[in-house]
C-alpha cells in the first residue's frame, strides 16, 4: 500500500475521474435531503441526512438520532453504515450528507473513520468544495490493515 503522504493531486483526480462519472450525485443528494427530514434532533436542532451508493447498486441512507445522554447520539453516517450492513453488507462507493437546509456538509472525524472501514481510500465523498476520495479527507487513516501482523 502506498504511503498516504505520497498522494498527489493527480492521484486524487485519477480516483475521481474513474468513479465519479458513474455516480448519480443528484439522486444521492435528494435521498440525503429526504432522510434528513426524519432525523430525531430535539437537542441540537441540527438534523442531518446521509445517503450512499453501495457496490451492488443499493442506495443506503441514515439520519442522526439524538439522545438525552449526548454520548450515545448516533450520527447520520452511523445509520447509513447500519443500513449497509443490515441490507447485506458490501462496500460504499460514494456518499453525501446534508443539513436541514439541504446544504452538503462534512462528516465529522469519527464518521470519516466509520466510512473508511466500509468504503476505504477510494470511496468518493461529496463535500461543500466538491467530490474527493476519502483518502484526501482522512489522510494517514487507521484501518483494518493496521491490525494485521506484518
Amino acid at each position: 500500500m502506498a504511503d498516504m503522504t505520497d498522494i498527489t493531486s493527480d492521484d486524487i483526480n485519477a480516483v475521481k475521474d474513474t468513479y465519479d462519472a458513474s455516480i448519480d450525485w443528484g439522486l444521492l443528494r435528494a435521498r440525503s435531503r429526504e432522510i434528513c427530514a426524519r432525523a430525531y434532533a430535539p437537542y441540537s436542532n441540527y438534523p442531518v441526512g446521509a445517503a450512499g451508493l453501495a457496490d451492488d447498486g443499493r442506495i443506503v441512507a441514515g439520519c442522526n438520532v439524538e439522545n438525552a445522554g449526548y454520548g450515545v447520539t448516533l450520527c447520520a453516517e452511523c445509520g447509513l453504515i447500519s443500513s449497509l450492513v443490515a441490507g447485506g453488507g458490501g462496500r460504499l462507493l460514494a456518499m453525501t450528507c446534508c443539513n436541514s437546509a439541504g446544504d452538503v456538509i462534512m462528516p465529522c472525524g469519527r464518521c470519516r473513520q466509520l466510512l473508511w472501514e466500509f468504503g476505504g481510500a477510494t470511496m468518493l465523498l461529496d463535500t461543500p468544495k466538491g467530490v474527493y476520495p476519502l483518502s484526501a479527507m482522512l489522510p494517514l487513516a487507521f484501518g483494518p490493515d493496521a491490525l494485521r501482523e506484518p
